[in-house]
């Protein structure tokens, strides 16, 4: 249980999260749902995709019995789609670099503004193996705000790619699994 009252769950067996999952995403979705992108049906497709690659693994957080938010990631090869979807050139050796892709990041509004997407985000990649970690973002998710958040957690962007043809250009971002923190001073 952390200090605010959230409980985290780890797990790398679909099965045992997927109705979690489906319900924060229709929930977050939810003014979004009719565009087909947006779909839940499409999020499960995506789900069960993602969940069948290396290295797969979720964070969801509780509060109480409600799960609030959630984030999963896998691990992704120098040749990856992940890499080979970019639009424009990456850094020299980014995809040689062990690298864990965060898929997904999804929090219910009314436990937005209180660390706790950061607190999932953080406990997620807190024992992973790999040495950076990459994810992509709607730059205009927010009015910017989104990209904004994830540039404050360390992230840079490296490149775009689009992923569907019916869904948005996303700004690929990296940054190292756990950045070197910053003296004060």
């Amino acid at each position: 249980m952390t200090p605010d009252g959230i409980a985290l769950c780890h797990s790398t067996v679909i099965d045992d999260v997927w109705s979690a999952l489906i319900e924060v995403c229709a929930d977050v979705r939810a003014d979004q749902l009719h565009l087909p992108h947006y779909s839940v049906e499409r999020f499960g497709e995506q789900l069960a995709r993602h969940a069948s690659d290396p290295g797969w693994e979720v964070v969801i957080g509780y509060d109480a019995a409600e799960p609030v938010g959630f984030a999963y990631a896998n691990a992704v090869t120098p040749d990856d789609r992940w890499w080979r979807r970019m639009t424009t050139p990456i850094p020299d050796g980014c995809a040689e670099a062990s690298t864990v892709a965060v898929k997904e990041i999804m929090l219910r509004k009314p436990w937005r503004g209180r660390g706790i997407a950061r607190l999932i985000h953080d406990d997620l990649l807190r024992d992973r193996p790999e040495v950076q970690v990459s994810l992509l973002v709607n730059a205009l998710n927010g009015d910017g705000k989104v990209k904004a958040l994830y540039e404050s957690w360390g992230y840079e962007p490296i490149s775009t790619q689009q992923p569907s043809v019916d869904g948005p250009v996303l700004t690929a971002m990296l940054r190292l699994t756990r950045p070197a923190s910053r003296s004060a001073g």
